[in-house]
């Protein structure tokens, strides 16, 4: 069924491509996302996402006078940079004026720093959430969807205070996220962290790292790894010894298939993951399923404005090019102007081909900071059952 709902995504957007007729330009627009790696299993509904802004931009008819948007497709691999990179050059020599993407943050560093800055592309990143980020050096280009995990770190540890848990021992992925994410939380969390101790994806046994931990001790492990890698390595070697009973998960660790697959393992853990509610997420769930894509899935609000935003900024820039996307791309993602709800996207573009202003809400409850930074809001949820449940917004 994955399969399918990719190949009718990707289909449906050729063909709105292919009824603009011979009169009309292409544009394309890269998706640099992990289709292999560590988060393999939610990055299909990213992508089905900012395809589907895509289609809507696509099948509105209002796009720079008939220009029609067509994505590219590569993969980021979340982990290797190298491959990232090479992945990214492949986008821009086909063409890709502007990228959704990338994904993971060490990667997407990677590609801002030797692709994007030397070539002066823009990238919108939906998931990207390393705090270094927001420092790196990206000429204006640089843009990101997801909020960093400098306010991630603090709403886990409130959320640990509110629980009472005063000590917990921390594994992190050993990369540029993991760290960050670790870092963050330890300046935030007021309680006592027994060990704070990287480990590798890929790895077959994760006993020794358990063991380590365990004997550190704690109320609960908190997990900043990958739901289809070493995170999910980690909770099962936990599991399988006893070492602990309750998990507390980050962003990266959100996902259905984990959940699932060690539902008892998890059953009682808790997390966060960037989420939003109220009418632009009300309207992102009724378009999403109206085109059979799983909108629930994580980071997919994200990837979905990410899309609609380069797009939006396009047309207020009146080229589809990354110089109009870094230049008016904050403006059309904040106040003032008239707001802007997924599936509302052609409304936008007659908005602004009028010379009018927008403020895109998006899915994701959109409010651009700082240098391109989201505000973001965050889903404190719980897992039951093998499912996540909310708790709380925060």
């Amino acid at each position: 069924m994955k399969k399918l709902l990719l190949a009718s995504t990707a289909c449906a957007l050729t063909a709105s491509v292919a009824l603009a007729g011979s009169h009309a330009s292409e544009t394309k627009i890269g998706v640099l996302l992990g289709y292999t790696g560590p988060i393999e299993s939610i990055t299909p509904m990213m992508a089905d996402a900012a395809e589907l802004a895509l289609k809507e931009i696509n099948d509105s008819g209002k796009f720079l006078d008939g220009v029609m948007l067509s994505s590219a497709r590569a993969d980021s691999t979340c982990v290797d940079a190298a491959a990232a990179t090479a992945a990214a050059e492949r986008l821009l020599s086909e063409g890709a004026a502007a990228i959704v993407g990338a994904d993971c943050s060490g990667v997407t560093g990677a590609v801002l720093a030797n692709v994007a800055v030397p070539k002066g592309i823009a990238m919108v990143s939906p998931s990207a959430t390393s705090p270094a980020l927001s420092t790196a050096e990206d000429n204006g280009l640089f843009f990101r969807t997801a909020p960093s995990d400098a306010r991630q770190g603090a709403v886990l540890a409130e959320i640990l205070k509110e629980k009472g848990i005063t000590e917990v021992a921390v594994t992190y992925t050993n990369n540029d996220y993991g760290k960050g994410l670790a870092d963050a939380f330890a300046s935030s969390f007021e309680g006592t962290i027994t060990l704070s101790s990287p480990h590798d994806d890929g790895k077959a046994d994760y006993s020794a790292e358990i063991g380590a931990l365990a004997s550190a001790g704690g109320q609960a492990l908190a997990v900043f790894g990958y739901t289809d890698q070493g995170g999910k390595g980690i909770i099962q070697a936990s599991y399988d010894t006893g070492a602990f009973d309750t998990y507390i998960l980050a962003d990266g660790m959100y996902g259905d298939n984990l959940f699932s697959e060690l539902a008892d393992a998890l059953e009682g853990s808790f997390g966060s993951v960037p989420w939003a509610q109220g009418a632009g997420a009300d309207a992102f769930a009724t378009i999403t399923a109206a085109a059979g894509i799983n909108g629930e899935s994580s980071f997919t609000r994200e990837s979905y404005d990410a899309a609609a935003l380069i797009a939006m900024a396009m047309m207020k820039g009146g080229a589809a090019t990354s110089e109009a996307v870094a230049a008016n791309l904050l403006d059309v993602a904040n106040a003032p102007g008239e707001p802007i709800l997924p599936g509302e996207l052609g409304k936008a573009l007659e908005i602004l081909a009028s010379g009018g202003d927008v403020d895109y809400v998006g899915a994701s409850g959109v409010e651009l900071i700082g240098p391109g930074e989201a505000a973001g809001s965050y889903r404190h949820y719980t897992i039951t059952g093998g499912k996540a449940e909310t708790v709380e917004f925060k």
